[in-house]
């Protein structure tokens, strides 16, 4: 019964939550509509012709020329990246094409004999090494051969041998290079590296780096196969758009702007977008936005690593002519507009003269001149208005007096109105008090014997009659807290152990006399809902202090508490005026401001977990002795 109790409230907390933010909103909206339609009706007629101009002719005219010119990129935009993705593919396959020679040639001396028989030999003397590299020429032949090489070079394990830039000894420096310890620790290895060339000033190249294993001897060599970068450059000095081809180190080994080569990718590409796999994505080169188009080379099944070819399209190589159609349209619309301008303003200025003149007639009417004549010829709106307007002015008189009556009685009205939503406030009463109360008491004089029922029947008897008595007037503040005392005992009777109170009354304050029935809804509420769904129970603590500012009573609790959303949501609950008040937190605030002002409303202040505060200040009225 208490797990579907709870679940009950909870459902009426939330829908009683998306009422208020449905109500919020429609007044929200209400409210921008009336502010809308109040700066409209504001406005003088030439402004709201002007702004009618604007709204249906200028509007629409700039709306669809931005839409076109848009459209126009885009287009333009798509059918450059379609382009861009072309030339990018004819490039990729055309480099794999390059790249797939040094690759055949590296196969071919794996099995090259002479090779094996020259770094493996130990040379007794400098003139035998001379000797066996003027015999050597497979080197000369396969550059000769294939143009696009140029050069060719292995590094050896072999201090027999001396450094002619095709045969060259290993030294400490060499071993100390990324791409020879890769190739030393992997038997199998053959990457693409972008490497300072020794033999060509240091400059650096794309080589094909492969390891040549010799099992018989145990040994291994270093094959570096370079590229001519002209053969790259030719090839992508072809290409519209800035072209590129990157390492797996987002090196740039050539570029179709030599400014890029040799820089990282990272530093051409700002700001960019691009995704692990991904072919197409954004980002900015040279400070404009472009649309980047990467695809990979596949030249060997073999090699260890990819180069890529990566196509940048800069906007605005392709939107220039979108938009200077659009600076185009955009003069002619102002153009246009300006004409149009022209004609509004002395069609306002017509117009305005006229209901200027009415509008001096009606200026002295609002003095109190109500016998001014208006005469306006015409039989447009406003002449009729005129008419309308000085048949107005004859009756404006009785008018005047039917107003003040009305007005009397509407007052006289509000005030009955608030005395009775006073009393029916004052009446109000809790009856799941009452109820779970007698329930307490009848369980309890069932389980252990009447002697402590009977107790709370008396204290239950004595609040009830309390209540009753009052009959809506003001009662002694010392009242008012054995009322409090009395409901805390019967509540304490009802929750054992689980409930506790402190109760501090000023002596000053005693003979106070305030609203009765306020403080006990509070502490009502504290029991209720910061109390009772805590398991190990808490404390009520009341205080009621006389200060400078008035009478202080406040009342705090160490229950569940609530959170700062749920806080606004009672703070705004409270201040809700309209006519289904209910008992409880909103009744007590409503009835101290009907009776002491709107500085005597409730405070409130909560933290979740941690408890609940309720406090007010009713103003001190003749000496202090009347709240």
């Amino acid at each position: 019964m208490q797990y579907t109790l709870s679940e009950g409230i909870r459902d009426h907390v939330k829908i009683r939550r998306r009422n208020m933010e449905a109500l919020t909103e429609g007044r929200r909206v209400e409210k921008v509509k009336k502010w809308l339609l109040q700066r409209f009706n504001n406005m003088k007629l030439p402004e709201k012709l002007i702004w009618l101009f604007l709204i249906v002719v200028v509007v629409p005219i700039i709306s669809a020329g931005i839409y076109l010119t848009n459209e126009l990129r885009e287009d333009a935009l798509d059918e450059a990246i379609s382009q861009a993705a072309l030339n990018n593919e004819r490039v990729r396959q055309r480099t794999a094409e390059v790249l797939r020679v040094p690759v055949f040639v590296s196969n071919n001396l794996m099995f090259e004999d002479r090779i094996r028989t020259l770094v493996n030999t130990r040379f007794t003397s400098t003139f035998d090494v001379v000797q066996a590299y003027r015999q050597f020429n497979v080197f000369s032949y396969y550059k000769q051969y294939y143009p696009d090489i140029q050069s060719m070079r292995m590094y050896i394990e072999n201090d027999t041998m001396i450094n002619n830039w095709e045969f060259i000894p290993v030294t400490e420096t060499i071993r100390e290079r990324a791409w020879y310890k890769e190739a030393e620790a992997n038997a199998g290895f053959m990457k693409w590296y972008y490497v300072q060339d020794e033999t060509n000033g240091g400059h650096p190249y794309l080589s094909l780096i492969r390891r040549m294993n010799f099992l018989e001897e145990k040994t291994f060599g270093v094959l570096m196969i370079t590229i001519k970068p002209a053969v790259l450059d030719w090839m992508l000095n072809q290409e519209m758009y800035l072209t590129m081809i990157v390492d797996e180190h987002d090196n740039v080994v050539a570029s179709n702007d030599q400014t890029k080569k040799g820089q990282k990718l990272g530093s051409v590409l700002e700001n960019s977008e691009e995704k692990e796999g991904q072919a197409l994505y954004e980002a900015v080169v040279d400070g404009s936005k472009s649309q980047i188009i990467a695809s990979d080379i596949v030249v060997d099944e073999l090699s260890q690593n990819r180069l890529r070819v990566v196509s940048a399209v800069q906007h605005y190589h392709i939107v220039g002519n979108a938009n200077t159609l659009a600076a185009k349209g955009a003069l002619i619309t102002f153009l246009a507009a300006l004409a149009a301008f022209g004609i509004i303003t002395l069609m306002s200025h017509l117009f305005s003269k006229r209901l200027a003149e009415l509008s001096s007639k009606i200026k002295l009417v609002a003095k109190g001149d109500l016998s001014t004549s208006v005469e306006m010829d015409g039989k447009d709106e406003i002449g009729e208005l005129s008419r309308q307007f000085q048949h107005m002015v004859a009756e404006l008189n009785a008018s005047i007096q039917t107003l003040k009556e009305t007005n009397r009685q509407k007052v006289e009205l509000q005030q009955n109105q608030s005395d009775i939503k006073l009393k029916m406030m004052a009446s109000q009463i809790n009856p799941h008090f009452l109820f779970n109360t007698l329930e307490s008491i009848r369980m309890k004089a069932h389980m252990e014997g009447a002697k402590e029922a009977a107790g709370i029947v008396k204290l239950l008897g004595k609040l009830m009659r309390k209540s009753i008595e009052t009959g809506g007037r003001p009662i002694p503040v010392e009242q008012e807290m054995e009322m409090v005392r009395c409901y805390l005992d019967i509540q304490s009777f009802r929750y054992e152990q689980r409930l506790s109170y402190k109760l501090d009354l000023d002596p000053a304050a005693k003979g106070l006399l305030i609203e009765p029935l306020i403080i006990q809804p509070l502490v009502e509420n504290s029991v209720i809902h910061g109390l009772e769904d805590k398991g190990e129970g808490g404390t009520v603590s009341v205080f009621v202090h006389l200060e400078t500012s008035g009478l202080r009573v406040v009342v705090k609790d160490d229950g569940k508490g609530f959170a700062a959303e749920r806080l606004a949501e009672v703070q705004h609950f409270i201040n809700d005026t309209e006519e289904e008040a209910r008992i409880g937190l909103r009744n007590v605030h409503q009835r101290l401001l009907l009776t002491y002002g709107r500085g005597a409303g409730l405070q409130v202040e909560s933290q979740e977990g941690e408890g609940t505060m309720i406090q007010f200040v009713i103003p001190l009225k003749g000496e202090g002795r009347d709240a």
